[in-house]
């Protein structure tokens, strides 16, 4: 079997289910602020101490936040498992410590030029089941304790290897930027998909160090951005 194969058609209608609860606050978070960050200011705002959320946006993440309020915090379980669409802007010259713009360098290459159709190519082998590194700079935690916590406190970290789906992977644009290229891709996973850990994979396929430069989340199930309010 395939790894496209082993994404059903029934997983697809499950992740989309129409069946999730409709009050809930659709939030666009802005760039370098945590999802919980948000939370603390829509209490303050609203003056309820009851909310969260469901689903983390990293600091360096804007887009779709979907916040419980009061008894509604007790429906979120019901949107963990939707599918996600993300913009996300991919810089080809060099990989880091965290996956992103925002970490230590680790290796950088100049790009000189970078061929659309292998571009093209590798972005459709995204597609499927893929066995990923969860990023050492993530919330996941082995024996308790968050691997973002190890890898600040300087000591060696083994991610976890996952599996992670993409559903659909397309490119937008290219062009060459300084002394690397930029991507922009339009993909959609289920639940659970690290967008770095899939972008560093898309440059060890082109056997070019990769890193997100900036990411945006649009859509969670059927819920849109452009139904999304400003803090």
């Amino acid at each position: 079997m395939s790894a496209e194969e082993k994404i059903t058609k029934s997983e697809r209608y499950q992740l989309s289910a129409k069946s999730v609860p409709r009050d809930i606050l659709l939030i666009d978070k802005p760039k370098g602020i945590t999802s919980f960050g948000v939370i603390r200011i829509l209490r303050r705002k609203l003056g309820v101490k009851k909310m969260g959320h469901a689903g983390t946006l990293d600091p360096l993440a804007t887009g779709l936040l979907l916040i419980g309020v009061g008894a509604d915090t007790k429906q979120l379980y019901k949107l963990l498992g939707l599918p996600k669409t993300y913009f996300v802007e991919v810089f080809f010259g060099c990989r880091t410590t965290t996956g992103d713009m925002e970490g230590k360098i680790l290796e950088q290459k100049t790009i000189t030029e970078l061929d659309e159709k292998k571009l093209e190519l590798a972005i459709k082998q995204l597609v499927g089941v893929l066995k990923l590194s969860v990023p050492i700079y993530s919330a996941v935690k082995q024996k308790g304790v968050p691997l973002y916590k190890k890898a600040r406190q300087g000591k060696t970290v083994i991610p976890p290897i996952r599996e992670m789906k993409v559903f659909r992977a397309r490119l937008l644009k290219h062009n060459k930027k300084d002394k690397g290229y930029i991507a922009h891709l339009e993909i959609n996973v289920a639940s659970g998909v690290y967008i770095r850990s899939v972008v560093e994979e898309l440059g060890r396929i082109l056997d070019v160090p990769a890193v997100v430069k900036e990411l945006r989340r649009t859509q969670i199930g059927e819920f849109d951005i452009k139904n999304a309010q400003q803090l």
